[in-house]
């Protein structure tokens, strides 16, 4: 079974992706990812997911609508009036109004 390997860093917020692994059952994996990544203390936690388990969006799963303005969040407290136009031309047929 393939495995694939998330590790967070000391003082990371989120999981990244470091790697797969090969290994015939979970206890197998869970040894070799800990020989692999935290042996040389490159992270304090460890996740693993089997490849068969995660899912692929491309896959019609996760459908988004086309018709919808896609829009940062970040900072809306300080929108300012060049904001609004980056906006509107985003959405030019007001679809979100």
């Amino acid at each position: 079974m393939i495995y694939e390997v998330f590790l967070k860093r000391d003082g990371a917020v989120e999981f990244r992706h470091v790697g797969s692994l090969d290994a015939p059952n979970d206890d197998l994996a869970g040894t070799l990812a800990r020989e692999c990544y935290l042996r040389r203390s490159e992270g304090d936690r460890l996740w693993l997911v089997r490849r068969d388990h995660l899912i692929d969006p491309d896959d019609g799963v996760l459908v988004l609508p086309a018709t919808r303005a896609r829009r940062l969040l970040d900072g809306w407290d300080s929108a300012s009036a060049d904001d609004d136009e980056a906006v509107h031309d985003a959405d030019p047929v007001g679809v979100d109004e």
